[in-house]
């Protein structure tokens, strides 16, 4: 049978096509089509990506591009911290808050100073610190006539300025960690328009006589876009009080909304909340604030624990805070070699663990352990080589499920809806200017559990999301 020259053409484009579509079903450095092209579309070169895809069954990478290359990891380093944390402390491990008293109690009335010592809890919102005071208070304690001490010597203290990252001082994620970290030093603010009253109302909680709030808000019916950048905040004030400026406009659209502020010092926001919920609770206190260590002659009057070490990876990597991950990353220093704490420590002693793991990682460079950062620096492959160790681990479904679970919840709640992978994956993300990163775990559409890292630093990181959702489909789908 003989075959005209054009149809042999046609078959030899077609095995040809076809031969290029499946490429990667031999492991290789080369990318998937899809995310070749997605990275023309985003204008993103390939020299600024690193991508590892590992089956976690296999013994070699599926796919292998850039994987060697020391990139900034935004937010994925805290997969680093927190399985660091799980695998050494255990997901059962609680910080502890304790209270005592330098005088004696006569009734129910303390003729002393009370004191607050901190182990660096990272969730000690103003639920639990209202908890913690209201057990003082049932255990007899009224009437305090000394005055609060803290004791935050359990984290080394440094002189950050929140200003210093991005200029955002306000911002809770800049938040510097404490030993006494109290509610994130934050103040929840909720912009309640009132059409009525053709109005703008601002509501604070907690509402602290040291926080004035001035609002010039005019209320519009404007389409509800980006409503904060709408409004004019012009933040005044010191570590003893602060006064917030708003003017701006802002629509009522946009119905009820909240956003988080953060304000004062960490011993002047502790004093004022401590100071109002003690009242709050019948309780009567008007003494000053001071910073010691505990003495040896003070009483342990009680001991406040908090949520496990599992549902504190959980907060942390579903929803990127970078706050409880920095509490977290000097914790993790202070409980293996030894308090103060402090950031050279932290990132000694996951080094150590690290070489006990035999997960050698030359390219590794910590800060903070939160992703908050412009110097921290990690191999695409090397965080790939950390999910799988953890996926092998005893801590495995703990430090899995702590991760956002795509198109359903935390930060990769309104990603991939709609396609099939939605509900089949387990993603970190990291995002910084200049910086986009995921990395995770992908139930594929045969049931094999799939290791997969992407990092990419570059200018045009704002179009990076179609790279990576392009990989995660082709990944899902292959």
């Amino acid at each position: 049978m003989r075959y005209r020259p054009d149809v042999l053409l046609r078959l030899l484009i077609v095995l040809i096509s076809f031969s290029a579509c499946t490429f990667a079903a031999d492991p290789g450095s080369r990318l998937p089509p899809a995310v070749i092209e997605a990275l023309t579309q985003a204008g993103i070169p390939e020299s600024s990506v690193g991508i590892f895809v590992q089956d976690v069954q296999a013994a070699r990478p599926l796919v292998e591009a850039g994987d060697d290359r020391a990139l900034n990891p935004a937010s994925t380093i805290k997969l680093l911290t927190t399985f660091a944390a799980l695998d050494q402390l255990g997901p059962a491990y609680q910080w502890s808050t304790e209270i005592y008293a330098d005088g004696p109690l006569q009734g129910d009335v303390l003729n002393g100073n009370l004191i607050l010592k901190g182990a660096g809890d990272p969730r000690l919102t103003l639920e639990n610190f209202w908890l913690m005071l209201r057990n003082l208070r049932s255990r007899g304690v009224r009437e305090i006539r000394g005055d609060l001490v803290l004791d935050r010597s359990y984290f080394a203290l440094e002189n950050v300025d929140p200003a210093e990252f991005d200029n955002e001082p306000t911002r809770p994620y800049n938040t510097p960690p404490d030993a006494l970290l109290v509610n994130f030093k934050a103040l929840r603010l909720q912009f309640l328009p009132d059409a009525e009253r053709n109005a703008l109302r601002i509501v604070a909680e907690p509402a602290l006589p040291q926080v004035q709030i001035l609002n010039n808000v005019v209320l519009d019916n404007e389409r509800c876009d980006d409503w904060v950048s709408r409004l004019k905040l012009n933040a005044l004030g010191d570590r003893e009080s602060a006064r917030l400026l708003f003017s701006g406009n802002y629509s009522i659209q946009c119905r009820d909304k909240e956003r988080n502020y953060s304000v004062l010092g960490h011993p002047q926001y502790v004093h004022a909340l401590f100071t109002q919920l003690w009242r709050e609770l019948g309780g009567t206190f008007a003494g000053g604030l001071r910073e010691t260590n505990a003495s040896g002659n003070a009483r342990l009057l009680l001991t406040h624990q908090t949520q496990s070490l599992a549902e504190i990876a959980r907060d942390i990597n579903k929803y990127s805070n970078n706050v409880m991950a920095r509490q977290l990353f000097l914790s993790l220093g202070a409980i293996t070699l030894g308090a103060p704490a402090s950031n050279e420590k932290s990132a000694l002693s996951i080094k150590q663990w690290l070489a006990a793991r035999r997960l050698t990682m030359p390219e590794l460079v910590l800060e903070n352990g939160s992703g908050l950062s412009r110097i921290e620096r990690i191999s695409a492959k090397n965080l790939g080589a950390l999910l799988l160790t953890a996926q092998r681990s005893a801590v495995m479904p703990e430090f899995i499920a702590s991760l956002p679970l795509v198109a359903v919840d935390g930060t990769m709640k309104k990603r991939l809806a709609g396609e099939k992978v939605a509900g089949q994956a387990h993603i970190k993300t990291g995002s910084l200017t200049g910086v986009r990163a995921i990395a995770g775990y992908v139930l594929d559409a045969k049931g094999r559990t799939m290791v997969v890292v992407c990092l990419i630093n570059h200018a045009k990181t704002p179009s990076a999301s179609i790279v990576q959702d392009a990989l995660l489909n082709w990944v899902y789908r292959r």
